[in-house]
């Protein structure tokens, strides 16, 4: 009960709508809270990364001036020093607003020199939007000056927030959606295509596949390694549910798209490995039965695990289910036995992407521990 009262009161103080269904479940506590305030109407999409000196690293992106996804922002940081339970409260800038719009769409990994890279989007203008990245070999100290990862075409290029992957070879990939081509008008059909590195990120080259579909809208990919050595990519689409495509030759070429039995609204998923056990942790809005008049509502928040690599899914979950919440752009953190989870959290009512939380819960958690 006392839980309960304590995220009732974080709701009021905060904004948040107060709601019996916005309750967490038990075991689920909310660890960061970055609200909408004065001169900085949204914060969204962020990533982690754990620091050798023990602490883990934060960065999202801070909306100054209004809240769209073309308006004013930079890269700020937040530090936890005990697994993620608290974080420091005063944001340190991480990158500033380089872009003739902005900066977001964080991804973060150690690479194999040990250095830690940090991409993200710098967008110029609506046919301007391409992924680069910067080096720290100080554990986020410092960084290098950007470079990109996409030489040409210029074009807008959607990266989300924790989608860069490092596969077991070493080779970098970035899953991206291009939505239109310098001097085009953007479109919502993506043509997916990755970019791939295999010198630690100083030379790119794009994938021999590109992914499209006339009658199905294509956004916001991810991918994941399989145990077989197969990469499996998962593709916020139309129709209802998440679509995929299989590569097996390490992201150069990739099988034609197909559905999944995964219901959702076009929406993106997140998925990664949980280190302990092995088996794959998905985060989606679960709309399995939803009516038809919430069918384009991004909740409930959902996780499960599966553990055949994807073919099947169990321990189906609800991490939050406000009915007006507005659950998306999850990025995913292993610390210890507990399991991190960032993203936009707002009102649907307002401007959903306008709040990032950070969740946390014991990787037990998942199996109904």
């Amino acid at each position: 009960m006392m839980h309960a009262m304590l995220l009732l009161l974080s709701a009021v103080v905060s904004g948040l709508p107060v709601a019996a269904e916005h309750v967490l479940p038990a075991g689920v506590e909310v660890v960061l809270d970055l609200p909408p305030g004065p001169d900085n109407p949204r914060n969204s999409e962020g990533d982690f990364i754990a620091l050798k000196d023990g602490r883990i690293l934060f960065v999202y992106t801070h909306f100054t001036g209004a809240g769209g996804d073309h308006d004013a922002a930079f890269l700020a940081g937040r530090y936890s020093s005990d697994g993620g339970r608290t974080s420091t409260t005063e944001d340190t800038v991480v990158v500033p607003n380089e872009g003739g719009m902005n900066v977001m769409s964080v991804s973060l990994l150690r690479l194999k020199s040990g250095a830690v890279a940090l991409f993200y989007l710098r967008k110029n203008a609506e046919d301007d939007c391409m992924p680069v990245m910067r080096v720290s070999t100080d554990e986020g100290a410092t960084w290098s000056e950007p470079r990109l990862c996409v030489e040409s075409p210029v074009g807008y290029y959607v990266v989300n927030n924790d989608r860069v992957v490092m596969l077991e070879s070493g080779r970098l990939l970035i899953p991206a959606a291009r939505h239109a081509l310098k001097g085009e008008r953007m479109r919502a059909h993506g043509a997916l295509v990755c970019f791939l590195s295999d010198d630690d990120g100083a030379t790119w080259r794009a994938s021999e596949t590109v992914l499209e579909e006339k009658d199905v809208v294509l956004q916001e990919p991810g991918v994941v390694e399989l145990r077989d050595g197969r990469l499996m990519m998962f593709i916020r689409a139309s129709g209802g549910v998440q679509y995929q495509s299989f590569s097996t030759d390490g992201g150069n070429t990739w099988s034609p798209v197909e559905p999944t039995t995964l219901k959702s609204p076009l929406s993106p998923a997140s998925i990664e490995r949980i280190p302990k056990t092995g088996d794959l942790l998905l985060v989606w809005n679960n709309h399995e039965g939803v009516t038809r008049d919430r069918q384009k509502l991004r909740t409930p928040c959902t996780a499960a695990i599966s553990k055949d690599d994807g073919k099947t899914w169990e321990q189906v979950r609800n991490i939050a289910a406000d009915p007006n919440g507005w659950y998306c752009y999850t990025a995913i953190e292993f610390a210890g036995d507990g399991v991190l989870l960032g993203q936009c959290a707002g009102d649907s009512r307002k401007n959903g992407l306008s709040r990032t939380w950070v969740l946390r819960f014991d990787v037990d958690w998942l199996n109904g521990n």
